[in-house]
């Protein structure tokens, strides 16, 4: 954060204080009963699973909204906690929503500086809806006994687009100021996204009208925020996440502009990122001699291996024929050499049980092996395709010295492509 340029440091200092004087001046505003406790935990437990449910979703939609404002539905949760609960329990809400997508979603890398100011800009713009449906309702919360006939509709339309607009607002301001190189229309996102943020606010109603009435029907209710991150969030995002469909791996398209992201988000944060190339060693005998079909099952299985093998938040591709590629964020030289080296184990291990039989060929194809090239950023290059030809190299390197290794590659021109024996 403090390598933030002065300006953008200044407001993003100045934003998380005003939020914090916020929670300060309304902390006595209403008394925390029992009846309020419950609702803060049932709201918290529905938030809790909800972002368990979806978490790969919204891990790619953050990514993939890099540079632009990230419309989420944790609002759903938010909005009925600003609803139901004291400001000191709304607030609570908004800090463990936001601590769980750092921990969960973000897999706790190096921009919690930017989960904090979005806090705090949910804080006041919370704290602004509040005070217009005080002013609308004449009372404090909760509000949703209040919110009857065209008055309450009314106050509660405009506190949902207090809500939304003054949250929307800090975050484009914080934006532009430190893109200042990039079109200022790009900052504004997609205007579909609104609808994103507007049916959380409708959702986040009912469940709070539900909780007051009807407590119990609160599971039954759970389903809609997982039926909207699944049927209205994933669609914006299936032509550029298309999977491979062999391996259910990321297509290599989509993996390149992952990687291509990452790269600059380490560039921002002066963090690190790894690159690892797996090739399988001698695939294509085994192709040719069990057949295409068994080819097939060894690479499902091997990404299933790699897969398995890699950390939680790191991006598996398939990059072509039998090679796979893993995008590792925050990783080190020495991070990236354990993961390597998993990988490889994994791969050895495998088993896989041919689907068509040959004359004289075996039913479980085994002992497979693989030689893997890594490479760091920015300790190999600092440019993505420079990254990748490295460790590709690093791959020659492996099969080179007799396949089923790992070799890490330093420097782009140590690792000039050797001739590799003609053995399979």
């Amino acid at each position: 954060m403090w390598k933030l340029a002065t300006p953008v440091l200044g407001y993003v200092l100045v934003v998380d204080a005003l939020a914090l004087i916020a929670v300060v001046a309304t902390a006595a505003l209403v008394p925390i009963t029992a009846q309020s406790l419950l609702w803060c935990g049932l709201i918290l437990a529905g938030e809790i699973v909800h972002l368990e449910a979806a978490q790969r979703i919204e891990r790619i939609r953050e990514l993939a909204a890099d540079g632009r404002p990230h419309m989420h539905l944790q609002s759903i949760w938010i909005f009925a906690g600003l609803l139901l609960l004291p400001p000191p329990l709304a607030t609570m809400v908004i800090v463990v929503s936001y601590a769980h997508s750092w921990v969960r979603v973000y897999k706790r890398r190096g921009v919690i500086h930017r989960k904090v100011f979005s806090g705090a800009t949910v804080i006041l713009a919370c704290a602004a809806a509040g005070a217009v449906l005080s002013a609308g309702t004449g009372h404090v919360a909760p509000y949703v006994p209040y919110l009857d006939g065209f008055g309450g509709m009314t106050a509660l339309l405009a506190s949902g687009i207090v809500y939304f607009g003054l949250n929307y607002v800090l975050v484009i301001f914080a934006i532009l100021m430190s893109n200042p190189g990039k079109p200022p229309r790009q900052a504004f996102g997609n205007p579909s996204d609104v609808l994103i943020v507007l049916a959380a606010v409708g959702v986040g109603c009912g469940i709070a009208l539900v909780m007051t009435v009807r407590p119990w029907l609160l599971p039954v209710l759970m389903v809609t925020p997982v039926a909207l991150h699944i049927g209205l969030l994933l669609p914006q995002f299936q032509a550029a996440a298309r999977t491979d469909s062999k391996t259910a791996l990321l297509a290599p398209e989509f993996w390149v502009q992952l990687a291509r992201n990452e790269l600059a988000r380490a560039a921002e944060l002066s963090s690190t990122a790894g690159v690892l190339m797996i090739d399988i060693d001698h695939f294509k005998a085994i192709d040719d001699g069990n057949g295409h079909l068994a080819g097939d099952e060894v690479l499902r299985a091997v990404a299933a291996a790699i897969q398995a093998a890699v950390r939680g938040g790191d991006y598996v591709g398939r990059f072509g024929g039998d090679e796979f590629v893993v995008l590792l964020p925050g990783t080190t030289s020495t991070e990236i050499a354990s993961v390597a080296d998993r990988i490889r184990t994994a791969i050895a291990r495998i088993e896989v049980p041919v689907p068509v039989i040959r004359p004289g060929k075996p039913e479980v194809i085994s002992g497979l092996t693989a030689s893997i090239g890594a490479a760091v950023y920015p300790e190999t290059a600092t440019e993505y395709t420079i990254l990748l030809q490295a460790a590709d190299d690093a791959v020659f390197a492996a099969k080179a010295a007799g396949r089923d290794r790992v070799v890490l590659a330093t420097t782009r021109t140590e690792l000039a492509r050797p001739e590799i024996p003609d053995v399979l």
